[in-house]
């Protein structure tokens, strides 16, 4: 088999650089290397004989999303013939082998080609240097950094399609030419050497761990040696916020317990919102070490006024008694962790808006000589205790302080979902009455998600939820029925 293009070769390359190294570019079924699939490889070889270029479309075994198909131009006729990646697998670990791997969001190509070469039982590792990072890092008065706009701001010449992997390939030899020839060598060897160098791990943590973290956002845990969870994070990063642990010099007095990770485990998220849903869920089912511990779900509680002798008066309830669509016309207020945060809440509108702190509920009569409450006596009762106020006054007063803690109703009539992620891997959050249900990938999922037990009310995710639909609006919200 012959690849589609092989055997040119182009000009030698600058000393500025390290050699051999290769430039990769490849094209994909979507953006998930564990699930996607590679459609084409592109490669541009640098060594001490001079600079190759060599490409092959690959069948993928999958078909070819049609939003990849519009983007790429490579359909499933294009890839029907092409060989697997099986087949190709020797070749492309010969190019590799003992090069510096270079390419432009590198890790997306990196891990696409480890976890192909996984799947075969072969190992991969390389030094990567990704480009993008390269430009930020010479080019720091510009603000993009995509392929597009190094084409556009180095003036570098397109030969073929773009978003096809030689053409793209070649792109990033003509940048990291168009760099040399702006950057003094040392300038670049500085460069090269902070974005490749490796991080300082635990010893008994695999480094090899690391290839597989995806710049995606997701959420991380790191294991001990008997497997307890030690701490838990989210990032829309996840390889950036792991590798942030492992800096050097404050971990072993910031972070005393990275030294006992031996475990890393991690789990994509189409998007931060999706992160936050899952950080909150997992920490309460995980309970690490070295996180704050969770709040407890049996002391939630909130306000409810209720009318007595004409008078509104604030009851506790359990948040797990309340109908979630109605809190609104219920005059419902919270919710609060426990009592001690409810009852400080009345304490400070008490002050702030002189109410009575009898009609509170915050003391019993009797407390004072004067025969008020205890803010008749500092200046900090309007007088409702001792008849000076009425009952209407007192009510209007106390419903205006309560206004801002007032506890949102549900705004819809039943289940709705928040969509997430680029279009070809899109998800579902699935949300009713303030509680996240779960996340879906597929409608033929949520009958099941419907009907299975609903999960407890959580205020970090009501605060969490409460915020993304204000920000998102009607518009991108979906109604959802089980049917």
């Amino acid at each position: 088999m012959l690849p589609l293009h092989a055997g040119r070769r182009l000009t030698g390359m600058t000393p500025h650089y390290p050699e051999p190294m290769v430039l990769v570019d490849l094209e994909t079924t979507g953006a998930n290397p564990l699930r996607d699939r590679i459609t084409e490889i592109g490669i541009v070889e640098v060594g001490e004989g001079g600079t190759q270029r060599w490409s092959t479309l690959v069948n993928p075994g999958v078909p070819i999303p049609h939003f990849i198909q519009r983007l790429t131009g490579i359909d499933d006729a294009m890839v029907a013939d092409a060989p697997s990646f099986a087949a190709l697998a020797d070749d492309v670990a010969q190019r590799l082998r003992g090069r510096v791997f270079v390419a432009h969001n590198a890790r997306f190509d990196y891990g696409f080609l480890k976890n192909e070469f996984k799947r075969l039982g072969l190992p991969f590792r390389a030094t990567v240097l990704c480009t993008v990072k390269l430009s930020r890092k010479l080019y720091p008065q510009h603000f993009k950094h995509n392929l597009d706009s190094l084409v556009e701001r180095h003036s570098l010449y397109v030969e073929g399609e773009r978003h096809r992997a030689l053409t793209d390939a070649e792109l990033l030899w003509q940048f990291l030419s168009a760099a040399a020839r702006d950057h003094a060598p040392e300038v670049i060897h500085a460069a090269i050497a902070e974005l490749t160098r490796q991080p300082a791990l635990p010893p008994g943590l695999d480094a090899s761990v690391l290839d597989d973290l995806p710049e995606l956002p997701g959420v991380y845990v790191f294991h001990d040696a008997a497997d307890v969870p030690l701490y838990l994070g989210k990032h829309g990063n996840l390889r950036k916020g792991v590798l942030a642990h492992f800096v050097a010099e404050p971990r072993a007095r910031d972070k005393p317990w990275i030294a006992e990770v031996r475990r890393l485990a991690w789990h994509e998220t189409p998007g931060e919102l999706g992160a936050q849903l899952l950080e909150t869920r997992l920490l309460k089912q995980l309970t690490p070490l070295h996180n704050p511990r969770p709040r407890p779900a049996r002391e939630l509680c909130a306000w409810q006024l209720v009318p007595r002798d004409g008078l509104l008066v604030p009851e506790r309830v359990d948040v797990a008694r309340l109908d979630f669509a109605h809190t609104g016309r219920d005059q419902v207020y919270g919710p609060f962790c426990n009592r001690r945060d409810a009852n400080k809440l009345l304490e400070k509108l008490a002050d702030n808006f002189r109410l009575c702190r009898r009609a509170l509920g915050l003391e019993t009569a009797g407390k004072s000589e004067r025969g008020g409450c205890l803010g008749c006596v500092t200046g900090r009762c309007k007088g409702l205790c001792l008849g000076k106020e009425s009952a209407a006054q007192h009510n209007a007063r106390l419903q205006t302080a309560l206004a801002k803690s007032a506890f949102v109703p549900w705004p819809y009539p039943g289940p709705v979902g928040l969509p997430e992620g680029p279009e070809w891997a899109s998800r579902l959050h699935v949300i009713d009455r303030w509680v996240y249900l779960g996340t879906i990938a597929d409608p033929a999922e949520l009958p099941a998600l419907l009907q299975a037990p609903t999960p407890m009310f959580d205020i970090d995710l009501y605060k969490l939820l409460h915020q993304e639909l204000r920000r998102r609006g009607e518009q991108s919200v979906l109604l959802l029925t089980a049917s």
